[in-house]
């Protein structure tokens, strides 16, 4: 295997496996089998590029040019490569996971369901490795279309409108406004190549930058940045593995992902210190930050409460991205691999509680910690790392977030980032600790230990175990963050 043909195979793998899975839908188990296979080697043709990157190579493929300058291309760089490795590991255990929740749940056209999850993770995958901005669209594009239909999974009445919001917002902000500034950038610098120190300086005034700015980050619809968020709360009616994939595995990881590499190889972050184009968008990200957290505080549902804490955490990619700091865009890369372990243990745990109790409110879960006392221990690990605190991995990316502030002169930021950490210890912590502390007060609670089905728990177990792994051993994240921005 080539370097040169391997980001193509990366994404023929996921693909193919989506073809299998259609084509074994009649045998549940052997479906099952060509999802988990096709997710390991998903998995590990993405890693065997990782070595080569930290090496400094750049392994890079055209597949099509439809015009001079404009090409279906794939690149892997070091920012890229987090993002892959990520989602392709996730997967693994979202497979798993998935087997035990749709099984347990009864949950209907599950070969669907497992045929748009590998397309999504082969989208992801075309993001991740976009060489261009034209690139970039095109897998956007297919995300959004290949998890449309896991969004609206239930096909009940509530099912299908959070499908339509999840699909209008998304098309019309990636439509209006990202294909707008795409199209806005190729007609000043003739390309649409990813460079790094990025493409646009010397091409257009600061002014000009900074509209080119706001209309990236709101046309990435994914990123969730306030008052286009709605779609993310909505898809919650989903079921939970599928939220997972929406908030750790692919979707708004893709949504901040974009962000974070715009600001890097399209805008340039000296760009953006220099002339200070992120201001505007350091307002309305930072006030992302702190009004989801609030609203978080007031959800009882626990998909709600933590669809709302995503919200609130994009926004710290989204800072990094716009504050024009170095660090921040450290800050920032290790934020997307720190909360999406400890985000996906959350909607793990999430998923289990409803399996094995059927309870889906907060208020009904004092005492769980009684009888799902690993699911709620889990529960504590992820909370903890999403807050930021140690020995979890999410303290590094906040610790590098606030150094950002800090180096970018925005103080006002590093305050948003204390004032949400204190919201999060507000809207997390109270239920895995009432959950251990009180007393059942559900009768379902009262039977002694019972927690779900081994193929929901083992996923949960690792997840969570991932928090504290990188947090011991950050090195290889490190590493492709200090990488970024050579």
């Amino acid at each position: 295997m080539t370097a040169a043909i391997t980001p193509a195979l990366a994404l023929a793998v996921p693909g193919l496996g989506a073809l299998l899975v259609g084509l074994t839908g009649r045998w549940p188990k052997l479906r099952e089998t060509v999802t988990l296979v096709t997710a390991l080697a998903t998995f590990a043709v993405v890693a065997s590029l990782a070595p080569g990157v930290l090496q400094g190579e750049r392994p890079a493929v055209d597949l099509v040019e439809e015009v001079p300058g404009i090409r279906l291309a794939l690149v892997v760089e070091p920012l890229g490569m987090i993002y892959a490795l990520i989602a392709s590991f996730l997967w693994i255990f979202n497979s798993i996971y998935s087997f035990g929740y749709l099984r347990a749940n009864r949950e209907h056209k599950q070969t669907r369901y497992y045929t748009c999850f590998a397309v999504a993770i082969a989208s992801a995958l075309g993001i991740a490795f976009s060489a261009n901005l034209f690139t970039l669209f095109l897998f956007y594009e297919a995300l959004t279309f290949s998890t449309f239909p896991l969004v609206a999974h239930k096909e009940t009445p509530e099912a299908i409108r959070a499908g339509r919001i999840y699909l209008g917002i998304l098309v019309f902000t990636s439509t209006c406004l990202m294909l707008l500034a795409i199209i806005w950038t190729y007609a000043v610098t003739g390309t649409v190549d990813f460079r790094e120190g990025g493409i646009l300086e010397g091409k257009v005034t600061p002014a000009v930058a900074a509209v080119l700015l706001v209309l990236f980050v709101l046309g990435t619809g994914k990123a969730a940045v306030m008052p286009l968020h709605f779609w993310l709360p909505a898809a919650m009616v989903a079921p939970t593995p599928v939220s997972a994939l929406l908030h750790a595995v692919a979707v708004v990881k893709a949504g901040v992902f974009i962000v974070l590499k715009i600001a890097v190889f399209t805008v340039g972050v000296d760009f953006i210190s220099r002339e200070r184009l992120g201001d505007a968008l350091c307002w309305l990200a930072g006030g992302t930050v702190i009004v989801a957290s609030l609203v978080a505080l007031t959800k009882d549902n626990l998909k709600a409460r933590l669809a709302y804490s995503t919200v609130s955490q994009l926004s710290y990619i989204v800072l990094a991205a716009v504050m024009g700091s170095r660090l921040g865009i450290v800050g920032g890369s290790l934020h997307i691999a720190m909360h999406a372990f400890g985000k996906i243990t959350l909607f793990f745990c999430a998923g289990a509680i409803y399996t094995a109790h059927h309870l889906t409110e907060v208020s009904d879960m004092r005492g769980i910690g009684r009888v799902m006392p690993v699911t709620t221990a889990c529960f504590l690990v992820g909370a903890l790392s999403v807050i930021g605190l140690p020995p979890l991995g999410g303290a590094w990316s906040k610790w590098f977030l606030g150094l950002a502030a800090l180096e970018a002169d925005r103080i006002a930021l590093l305050g948003v980032f204390l004032v949400s950490s204190l919201l999060n210890v507000a809207y997390l912590l109270p239920i895995a600790i009432r959950g251990f502390i009180d007393e059942p007060t559900h009768a379902v609670l009262r039977g002694g230990v019972q927690e779900a089905p081994l193929a929901c728990v083992l996923p949960i177990v690792v997840t969570a175990a991932g928090c504290l792994v990188l947090f011991v051993y950050p090195e290889l994240v490190f590493q492709f963050s200090n990488q970024i921005l050579r």
